[in-house]
């Protein structure tokens, strides 16, 4: 069922499983416990960071496997995305996960588009199992995007720290705890920004976008979640976000609108205006988001996943940045409603 940009999901799909991985760095975060693995270098062993983002993917995939006692023969299609050129760290672990696969590309937004793709196919009854995954490596993302990271090259408060880590997740027919039951998706805002140094600002605007959209289509009041979590907004696009949103009525009680950006390092990493990169929200919402679901600590969450579409080209050429967000609902089955 659809009403204006928002897909409801009548069947309620399940997230059978998911799982978090992480480096060195995000090992010295607030939210090191909920991760699966923390691995204790860069390399991940391997003799590129492109390499070791892969094995991060593969790492996430198998332990959401692991966890919901399922082999990869069982999952009939596998989602995934990153923000290398032609998706390689999903694409290559496709490759050893031989898994019907759809690459998909939408930025920082990748782990709210898969999630919402994968439930869309299973409520459809299109498939009883799909997996979502997606991955973003500090050195590979600075190396792509801006400078290596050997370069040691000076940035503004405004840049944000790429996160290390990748996400995997389950969707099934089968009932579960954790259920998808909306998902927004966003439309392209561009508000003319050049800086890739300040994507905060850059994607605030599409955030906004998407919450006034999903607010909207389904008649919520700003109460209705116990937390609405956008993606990698850091501090910036944060204040700019909430700014835009109470211009707009939308005034969410307080300590409940936050950014997975600012809550995965400490206030003590030094991190400008705070993180980036697709395992942002991904590492936050399938490790730590989805743990206080299955506690009972939350009932009902909405994240918003917001995503930069630009490229190495796209800036050289001097194109401003293109932005997207997509918005998925979660719940706690037989929780608090609004």
């Amino acid at each position: 069922m659809i009403t204006g940009r928002t897909w409801i999901f009548n069947n309620k799909p399940s997230i059978a499983s998911s799982a978090v991985v992480g480096g060195p760095f995000e090992a010295q975060g607030p939210l090191a416990d909920d991760f699966d693995i923390l691995n204790d270098d860069l390399w991940l062993g391997e003799d590129s960071y492109e390499k070791a983002e892969k094995k991060m993917v593969e790492q996430a995939c198998d332990r959401a496997l692991a966890k919901a006692e399922l082999s990869k023969e069982e999952v009939q299609f596998f989602l995934a995305g990153d923000l290398m050129n032609q998706i390689i760290s999903s694409s290559f672990a496709a490759r050893t996960l031989a898994t019907p696969y759809l690459g998909i590309f939408g930025a920082c937004s990748t782990s709210m588009e898969g999630l919402a793709l994968a439930s869309l196919i299973v409520d459809a009854g299109f498939a009883n199992t799909v997996m979502a995954a997606t991955s973003s490596h500090n050195a590979t993302a600075e190396k792509q995007y801006r400078y290596p990271t050997e370069y040691g090259s000076q940035k503004p408060p405004t840049a944000q720290w790429t996160v290390t880590g990748s996400g995997a997740v389950i969707v099934t027919d089968k009932k579960h705890d954790i259920c998808v039951t909306t998902a927004t998706i966003g439309k392209i805002i561009d508000m003319g920004i050049q800086d890739p140094f300040n994507m905060g600002a850059a994607m605030a605007p599409a955030a906004v976008d998407t919450i006034e959209a999903h607010f909207h289509d389904l008649s919520l009041t700003p109460d209705a979640y116990d937390l609405v979590l956008t993606g990698d907004l850091g501090k910036v696009g944060h204040r700019t976000a909430t700014d835009l949103l109470e211009k707009k009525g939308l005034v969410f009680p307080k300590g409940r609108f936050g950014d997975c950006g600012l809550m995965i390092y400490s206030k003590d990493q030094p991190v400008f205006s705070g993180a980036s990169g697709c395992a942002s929200s991904a590492c936050v919402t399938y490790g730590h988001i989805l743990r206080q679901l299955r506690k009972g600590a939350l009932h009902k969450v909405l994240i918003i996943a917001t995503g930069a579409l630009l490229s190495p080209i796209s800036y050289q050429q001097k194109e401003s940045i293109p932005c997207v967000a997509h918005a998925v609902s979660i719940e706690k089955r037989g929780g608090k409603t609004s």
